[in-house]
């Protein structure tokens, strides 16, 4: 999600007509640190890992480092970091490192990710995967040794509506760039439309995208606002990854957006079931109009939204459903 309000979307899913992909052939080498097996992600134990936390825009607000103390405290076992490379201006090397060092302090897992990306093809100032993968690359230094801790989203909502069919020869060359540059991270891609893969792009391109991995360690992310406005779409969305054998986390999500409203149960609800990651967009600081996504206020853990008490408290929320990663017990 754009720190302001995307750019409107195709409303309702296509409808899901189409060969469901068959799953992808056993890794070629092991990864290291978090890995993928099927539809799981293993943390470094080898036990399964799912997300639940939510996301925290770091990039413009690089002085709330309480943030991560205030998730850990509220039950999340994952914090997704908003960084970037020059769009929002520049995470450094070091700014990286201590991002990861905070969630290593609070047992929480990384998620990094370039914001840079958001919205390419429709947006002014986004930039390509590849200029995301040359990112990561820059900041190498602050990230091997991390993969058992940090895990690497190439780009956010790395493409609109305008340019979505780019989407799989895009994700396929950055992936394939990280690991020629000596990243073995788990990576997460996101989809196009704006992250929410509404013409089911990412969906019937994923198992094609994981293959060009030569770790097969790649987690495909669907973001989901308005699109999912109903039960059966996000159940629907969800079980094509399932049925598929392909791993899939929802990266972000609210309850409702400038696209409508969004089955926020649904998703919770159906990725507790199938044993999905998500993560909610957003601790807080939206500005834009979108601040109703804020989970608590002005950065103030005891100042919660209802979206807040939804996520941390609320039926298969954090208190219910987040375990910590095995790797910090």
């Amino acid at each position: 999600m754009a720190r302001r309000t995307l750019a409107a979307v195709a409303a309702g899913m296509l409808a899901a007509a189409g060969l469901v992909v068959a799953g992808p052939a056993a890794p070629a080498a092991a990864a290291t640190g978090f890995r993928v097996s099927g539809t799981r992600l293993l943390d470094a134990r080898g036990n399964q890992f799912i997300m639940r936390g939510a996301n925290h825009g770091h990039a413009w607000y690089t002085s709330q480092t309480q943030v991560w103390a205030d998730m850990k405290n509220s039950g999340a076992n994952t914090i997704r970091v908003v960084l970037t490379g020059g769009r929002y201006g520049y995470s450094s090397a070091a700014d990286v490192s201590a991002v990861i060092s905070r969630c290593k302090a609070y047992k929480l897992v990384c998620v990094l990710e370039n914001h840079d990306t958001t919205g390419y093809g429709d947006q002014g100032g986004a930039v390509t995967l590849d200029a995301a993968a040359n990112y990561w690359l820059a900041v190498k230094s602050a990230l091997q040794g991390q993969e058992a801790y940090a895990i690497i989203n190439i780009g956010n909502e790395p493409l609109g509506n305008n340019s979505a069919s780019q989407w799989a020869g895009a994700t396929r060359a950055a992936v394939q760039k990280l690991r020629n540059g000596g990243l073995q991270h788990t990576l997460i891609v996101d989809a196009p439309n704006w992250g929410q893969d509404h013409q089911w792009i990412m969906r019937n391109n994923a198992a094609g995208v994981l293959s060009a991995d030569p770790l097969r360690n790649t987690v495909f992310s669907v973001h989901m606002y308005g699109v999912y406005d109903t039960a059966q779409e996000v159940y629907t969305y969800i079980d094509s990854y399932v049925n598929a054998g392909l791993p899939l986390v929802v990266g972000e999500f609210g309850h409702w957006h400038s696209d409508g409203p969004v089955d926020e149960d649904a998703i919770v609800n159906h990725a507790n079931y199938r044993g999905i990651g998500w993560l909610a967009w957003s601790w807080s600081g939206n500005g834009g109009g979108v601040e109703y996504l804020d989970m608590v206020y002005g950065f103030n853990v005891n100042n919660r939204s209802w979206w807040g008490d939804r996520i941390i408290w609320g039926t298969n929320g954090w208190k219910q459903t987040s375990r910590q990663a095995t790797v910090y017990n």
